[in-house]
């Protein structure tokens, strides 16, 4: 991926990121694009993209339940599980 495109992308994920639906999601992904997205690689940031393709309720239950991330349990959810939980 060119530096071009990644730029674009990561606009593309920050704009995602802050409107997921749910208040309390924005709160989480926007904290976590505000912390994390300009330092990930190409690969996290296709694992951030397909995980910002996840429903709302899903994701709830896999930062905010517990629940196991199924399919999804990486780097990235483990970032995002940090956020959610606090220090």
């Amino acid at each position: 991926m060119t530096d071009d495109l990644t730029a674009i992308l990561r606009r593309r994920l920050h704009f995602r990121s802050q409107r997921r639906g749910s208040k309390e999601l924005d709160l989480i992904f926007g904290a976590f694009a505000a912390a994390h997205l300009d330092s990930l690689n190409p690969e996290q940031l296709a694992r951030y993209d397909a995980l910002l393709d996840v429903e709302d309720p899903v994701i709830h239950g896999w930062l905010v339940r517990g629940e196991p991330a199924i399919g999804h349990d990486n780097d990235i959810m483990a970032l995002l599980r940090r956020i959610a939980t606090g220090p």
